[in-house]
């Protein structure tokens, strides 16, 4: 359990970092979130189809999987985000933010367990 605490603690620090630095770049739009939770999808998608089968110490892989994606991606901020959108009476973005972020994030899981495979097999 250890692992994952340490894992959610990088992956929390990351997700502040990264999220902080994009959201700048936009004052009406999560794009903060949006692009962390793309860039999560990305890399659990990958790592867990890179890492099936792999002889990595399972507490390694669950740090990494559970600790810090989990404390990276952020579902839940996106979740309060989208509230606050509807709240402040921007019906539109908030759908943009649902709709976006649920297609988008699914593809990027998709593409990263393709480029896996790919990865694997050269």
């Amino acid at each position: 359990m250890i692992y994952v605490g340490f894992g959610g603690a990088v992956g929390s620090m990351l997700r502040y970092t990264i999220a902080s630095f994009v959201q700048r770049y936009s004052a009406s739009f999560p794009i903060g979130t949006f692009t962390v939770n793309v860039v999560g999808c990305l890399a659990i998608g990958f790592l867990s189809k890179y890492m099936e089968g792999s002889t990595m110490d399972p507490r390694v892989r669950t740090a990494i999987l559970v600790g810090l994606l989990g404390g990276f991606t952020t579902f839940s901020t996106f979740s309060l985000d989208t509230l606050k959108l509807a709240e402040s009476r921007a019906y539109g973005l908030a759908m943009l933010n649902i709709i976006g972020s649920v297609v988008t994030c699914v593809a990027a899981a998709w593409f990263g367990q393709r480029v896996a495979k790919w990865w694997v097999s050269v």
